[in-house]
């Protein structure tokens, strides 16, 4: 985040496998004037390489996608190149357990689909989500980053 300079917009990295649920978030996010959509992935290894590329301040991530899953994906980005994560889940109120694990492997926070029979609650997502946006300014100066002005050299993200 570019605190004092001229654009002080959190950028932000969509991470689902939904090609809608990657163009609903990003509308969702765009909407708000102090964040800004980078770039969008559809798989934890696509978000991993975007992340060296792009070197977003926030990125929401997929709880369940095929392949590098979430939750896989959360742990590599908070050993190789930590920032904050939100993890938007479609998991129900039974599954609080796959909620539970992401914040302890280093989520900020999480936001739910909340699938209901026929639709998503979108505003509710896009209402969490922006609640959420001060996550990138707060968690730069907690223990994730000491403070430290955010760079890609501090990103060493090994691709397998």
């Amino acid at each position: 985040m570019n605190i004092g300079h001229e654009n002080p917009e959190v950028s932000v990295l969509v991470v689902d496998d939904s090609a809608f649920m990657r163009t609903a978030l990003s509308r969702m996010i765009a909407s708000d004037p102090g964040l800004r959509v980078v770039g969008t992935a559809s798989s934890g290894n696509e978000a991993l390489h975007r992340i060296a590329d792009l070197n977003p301040d926030v990125i929401t991530l997929d709880v369940e996608m095929p392949g590098l899953g979430g939750l896989e994906t959360l742990k590599r980005i908070m050993a190789e190149c930590p920032r904050p994560v939100i993890m938007v889940s479609a998991a129900t109120v039974k599954d609080a357990e796959i909620t539970f694990n992401a914040l302890g492997a280093g989520a900020f926070d999480y936001v739910p689909k909340q699938l209901s029979a026929a639709s998503l609650d979108i505003l509710h997502i896009r209402d969490d989500l922006i609640a959420k946006k001060g996550c990138g300014t707060i968690a730069r100066c907690g223990p994730l980053s000491n403070c430290l002005p955010k760079t890609s050299a501090r990103c060493r993200i090994a691709f397998s």
